[in-house]
C-alpha cells in the first residue's frame, strides 16, 4: 500500500513532481491523504483504491474515461487529460512508476541479492548458469527471456526480457514472500531506455559482449545509443564482471576502474584453458576443471562470467563447478540425431554475431553438408537482415533456406527477400517454417551432415500481427521429421 503523501514525497525527491490538477469537487479528496491498495498501468484493471499510471505513446484519453467509470479517483501522468479527477503531473512517467512501485511493494530489492546480466547475446545462458550455481546452496529466483521462476519450482514464459517496473517489483515481492534469497535478471538495453529498472542498484552487474543489434525506428537510433544504455548497468551495480575479450572493452574498463571488478577471457587473470567440447579448465579465481553440457567456447565464457558473479556473493567453488555441470538451457544448442546420423542443432541465435558463433561451433564438429534455416523478425532489429547476409556470404559452402521468424506486422516473404538481397548466391525461400525444417532434414545423408535451425530456440509460437500464433516449436517440429 502507499499513501498520496508518500507518492508525492517520492516524486519530489526525484525532482519529478510538477503539480496536482484538480477541480473543487476533488480538492478535499487529495488533501485527506488517501491510501492506495493497488497500482496499475492497465486501465481495464482499476477500482476506487487504484493509483493509475497513464503511460505510453499510444495511450488514449478514452482509456482513462473508462477507468473513471470503474471508480478510478487519481492518476499519474505527464499530461492532464481533463477527465474530472485529480491528475498528479510528472515530468517522466516511467521513472515515477519505478520509484513508486519500489515503495508500494515494500522495497523487495533490498531483501534479495541481485545479479544482472547484459550483453547482445548470451544473457539467458549466463542467467541459467548463475541459477544452477546458486540453487546448490541458496534459493534463487530468475527473470530471463526464456523463463521466469519466483519460487524455484514453477517456471513460466516471460513476456519481456526485463518486465515493466510495476510488474518487476510485484514479482520481486512475490519472490521474497516465497522465501527466495537471490534474484538473477537479464537487463536489456530497452530496460534502461524506457526506465524499467530506474533507481535499482544491483549487487553484481555482468557485461558479456556487445555488437550492433536492436537498432531501428522503435528501438535504438544508433549503436552509440545502444551501447550507452547497455553501460548503464555498470553505473548501477556495486560490483561488476566484464568480458575482457569483448569489443570496446577499454571503454568499460575505464568506466569501472573505481568499482570492485573482475575481468575474464583473453588477456585477463581469469582465462579459459584446454577448452574441449564438454569440459575446460580455468585459471584465476575460479581455478579448476569444469564439465559443461553446452558446446562452444562462448558458452564456456558465459559459465565463467556466471561463476565469477556468484563468487562475488560468497558462493563456493564446489557449488560453481556443480552448477555449471548441471546447466542446460531450453532452445540453446539443443542437439538431435537423425536415423542417418546427421545432427540437428536448435538454437536461439538471432543476430549476425551469435549466428556466426553458432555456425563456427557446428563446423568444428560436423564436416559434411550444413543446412541453415533462418528468418528475421518483423518490426524490430532491422539491421540484422544485412548482418545475416554478411555471415552467410562468409560461409560459401553453407546451404540456406530462408523462412518466417515472428514476422509480426511485416510480410515474411518481403523480410526473406530483403535477407536474400544481401546474399551473393541464390537461396530458396520457404515461408512455412515447418515445411522449411522438413525440407532441410530431407537433404542430409550421413553423420557428417547437420541442420542448423536458428532464431526461435524454444519459442513455441510465431508472432503474427501482434499476436502469438500457434506453432509447435523448432525442436518439436524437428523431432516430428527426424
Amino acid at each position: 500500500m502507499i499513501t498520496l503523501e508518500q507518492t508525492l514525497d517520492i516524486l519530489k525527491k526525484d525532482n519529478n513532481f510538477r503539480e496536482i490538477i484538480s477541480d473543487n469537487r476533488y480538492s478535499l479528496r487529495w488533501q485527506d491523504n488517501p491510501l492506495f491498495s493497488k497500482i496499475s498501468f492497465d486501465s481495464r484493471h482499476v477500482d476506487d483504491q487504484t493509483l493509475f499510471f497513464a503511460k505510453g505513446a499510444s495511450f488514449k484519453k478514452e482509456y482513462l474515461v473508462a477507468a473513471v467509470a470503474q471508480g478510478l479517483s487519481f492518476y499519474v501522468s505527464q499530461v492532464d487529460y481533463e477527465v474530472g479527477i485529480p491528475a498528479i503531473l510528472v515530468t517522466d512517467i516511467k521513472k515515477a512508476m519505478s520509484l513508486v512501485a519500489m515503495e508500494f511493494y515494500g522495497h523487495p530489492e533490498k531483501k534479495l541479492k541481485l545479479i544482472a546480466f547484459t550483453g547482445t547475446k548470451g544473457k539467458t545462458t549466463a542467467a541459467y548458469f548463475a541459477y544452477n550455481i546458486l540453487k546448490q546452496s541458496a534459493r534463487p529466483a530468475m527473470f530471463s527471456t526464456m523463463n521466469t521462476t519466483l519460487d524455484g519450482k514453477t517456471f513460466f514464459k516471460s513476456q519481456l526480457t526485463t518486465p515493466e517496473s510495476l510488474d518487476l517489483f510485484a514479482m520481486m515481492a512475490q519472490a521474497v514472500d516465497n522465501g527466495m534469497t537471490h534474484l538473477i535478471m537479464e537487463v536489456s538495453s530497452q530496460a534502461y531506455l524506457v526506465d524499467r529498472v530506474y533507481g535499482l542498484t544491483f549487487d553484481v552487474g555482468i557485461f558479456l559482449n556487445i555488437s550492433p543489434d536492436h537498432i531501428g525506428p522503435i528501438e535504438h537510433p544508433t549503436f552509440e545509443d545502444y551501447f550507452y544504455h547497455k553501460r548503464l548497468l555498470m553505473a548501477n551495480s556495486k560490483a561488476v564482471v566484464i568480458n575482457a575479450g569483448m569489443d570496446y572493452f577499454n571503454v568499460l574498463a575505464e568506466q569501472v576502474a573505481d568499482l570492485p571488478h573482475d575481468f575474464y577471457g583473453p588477456k585477463s587473470a581469469n582465462t579459459i584453458e584446454n577448452s574441449r567440447a564438454f569440459d575446460f579448465d580455468v585459471t584465476g579465481k575460479l581455478s579448476g576443471h569444469y564439465d559443461i553440457q553446452l558446446i562452444g567456447s562462448f558458452n564456456q565464457e558465459n559459465a565463467v562470467a556466471a561463476g565469477l558473479a556468484c563468487l562475488r556473493l560468497g558462493t563456493s567453488l564446489a557449488d560453481i563447478e556443480k552448477g555449471i555441470a548441471e546447466t542446460s538451457v531450453p532452445g540453446r544448442m539443443e542437439v538431435l540425431t537423425q536415423a542417418n546420423g546427421a545432427k540437428v542443432f536448435v538454437d536461439y541465435a538471432h543476430n549476425g554475431d551469435s549466428l556466426e558463433k553458432l555456425l563456427s561451433v557446428v563446423e568444428e564438429h560436423q564436416r559434411g553438408k550444413i543446412i541453415l534455416i533462418l528468418g528475421a523478425p518483423g518490426n524490430k532489429g532491422e539491421s540484422r537482415r544485412a548482418d545475416f547476409g554478411a555471415v552467410i556470404n562468409a560461409h560459401p559452402d553453407l546451404e540456406v533456406i530462408l523462412t518466417a521468424d515472428d514476422p509480426n506486422f511485416e510480410d515474411p516473404q518481403v523480410i526473406s527477400e530483403e535477407i536474400a538481397s544481401h546474399i551473393t548466391r541464390p537461396v530458396p525461400i520457404i515461408i512455412d517454417r515447418e515445411e522449411a525444417i522438413k525440407s532441410a532434414l530431407q537433404l542430409t545423408q550421413n553423420e557428417n551432415d547437420a541442420v542448423v535451425i536458428a532464431g526461435k530456440g524454444a519459442d513455441a509460437y510465431q508472432i503474427i500481427e501482434g499476436q502469438r500464433a500457434d506453432y509447435d516449436g523448432d525442436l518439436e517440429v524437428a523431432k516430428k521429421y527426424l
